[in-house]
């Protein structure tokens, strides 16, 4: 359940209310029984570790300016050593 902030028009005081969203808001203080006005506050909701936007995304560069590296191949067509050994050149009968 979300925390909601009041702040009193009378004397300025602010309460907390632990309310359901469907709850109708406060409208009296309970110091001074002056009206309530609802309060839009910081969330403290942080998204944190790999997968959102500030970690994976932030630094990349836009515009697609630069081509694209394509990986280093050799002869067999093989981006790497370890596939290589994993997927042999395929031998071509002459």
């Amino acid at each position: 359940m979300p925390i909601y902030e009041y702040e009193c028009v009378s004397c300025k005081k602010i309460e907390e209310a632990l309310q359901k969203i469907s709850d109708a808001p406060l409208t009296t203080c309970s110091h001074c029984q002056g009206k309530l006005h609802k309060l839009i506050s910081h969330s403290s909701f942080h998204l944190k570790g790999s997968g959102w936007y500030v970690t994976d995304y932030a630094g990349a560069k836009s515009g697609g300016s630069t081509p694209s590296e394509s990986p280093p191949s050799t002869e067999s067509g093989v981006a790497c050593k370890t596939c290589e050994k994993s997927n042999p050149p395929v031998q071509k009968d002459e």
